[in-house]
């Protein structure tokens, strides 16, 4: 088969065509509705581009990612900007190349590093909330730590999540075994299992907004399903490697793993059917991206073996949901060779 070198001027005009899909949307929504289109963008956390089953995966359910697939865009070969976890995150909320960025340089970004988004940088959430929007981060940051650094210093107007690379689903309780969890700039305690709580806060920021009749922006940045391998009813495995810094190297398995995805998408739903119940869904654009690295139990690398992929094929399953005009019923996922 002829290999066709791909240029960088391909590549931006590619980006172009991308961005301007998106514009477009937003345009038409716009002017279906006389106000700003909300925007919810939804990131799962090293997930494989093949593990929900629009893309391909056969053992695995997940009916509310499929739905949004279903009427919406669906993107079979686009590639994340970087394989990990900052460096991804800093790409998302600049819209640079993350190396332009010394914090885009680092991976992992030490919970101690000195290091993050500098907070006088614009960013999607600065600039949308210039335009009117209320701006709100629910889930995993990873962008540098207080007292210079954090959501709410670099555009968003409330944060409930984390702010490292990872927590554990039950303690919330980071890699370097402190507790993670904010609601704006206040550590707290919650209980219960971590993607069912960012589910909850998303479901009440969702109607929050809805109440003020404002434009909203919502970056919900679920850890699922990176590791530690627990999913819900798995508290046991939680305090068995409570000690260990999260290392987990002994754990999970296909079946653990399928459960924390079927948990994320079921939140997924929740995030759609607040929309439906708010009366918001008609002027609300929803994308779904896995943009990291794959991991143990990928589908990728249960076809291919275990390895960790330096150009991450990214899956986005974009939904205008406005009348539910545009439709893509669901295929195989290609795989790249």
């Amino acid at each position: 088969m002829a290999t066709r070198l791909v240029t960088r001027r391909d590549l931006l005009k590619t980006g172009a065509a991308g961005s301007l899909a998106l514009l477009t949307a937003k345009r038409t929504l716009a002017q279906n509705s006389g106000r700003p289109p909300n925007i919810i963008f939804i990131m799962a956390d090293d997930m494989g581009y093949a593990d929900v089953a629009c893309y391909g995966r056969p053992d695995l359910r997940t009916p509310n990612i499929d739905g949004l697939a279903t009427r919406g865009v669906r993107l079979l070969q686009g590639y994340a900007n970087s394989a990990v976890c900052t460096a991804t995150r800093v790409g998302l909320i600049t819209g640079r190349y993350q190396y332009r960025l010394r914090v885009g340089l680092e991976e992992p970004l030490a919970t101690a590093s000195p290091i993050g988004l500098p907070p006088a940088h614009p960013t999607l959430p600065s600039l949308l909330k210039k335009s009117g929007y209320a701006t709100a981060l629910v889930g995993k940051w990873h962008l540098g730590t207080l007292p210079n650094f954090g959501p709410l210093q670099s555009g968003y107007d409330q944060f409930f999540g984390f702010r490292g690379g990872a927590v554990d689903y039950y303690s919330h309780n980071g890699t370097d075994q402190k507790p993670d969890l904010w609601d704006n700039d206040v550590p707290v305690e919650r209980a219960g299992y971590m993607t069912q709580l960012l589910g909850d806060r998303a479901v009440q920021v969702v109607n929050a907004y809805a109440k003020e009749r404002r434009p909203f922006f919502i970056s919900l940045h679920f850890n699922a399903p990176h590791w530690p391998w627990e999913a819900p009813g798995d508290e046991a495995e939680s305090q068995r490697i409570r000690a260990t810094g999260l290392v987990h190297y002994d754990g999970g398995s296909q079946k653990t793993y399928q459960r924390m995805i079927a948990e994320l998408d079921t939140q997924i739903g929740r995030v759609v059917g607040a929309l439906r119940s708010s009366g918001t869904i008609d002027n609300t654009i929803v994308a779904v991206a896995i943009p990291q690295l794959t991991e143990a139990f990928d589908a990728p690398l249960v076809w291919i073996g275990w390895t960790i992929t330096a150009y991450q094929l990214v899956q986005l399953v974009m939904m205008p949901v406005a009348g539910d005009s545009m439709t893509c019923a669901p295929q195989p996922a290609s795989r790249p060779a």
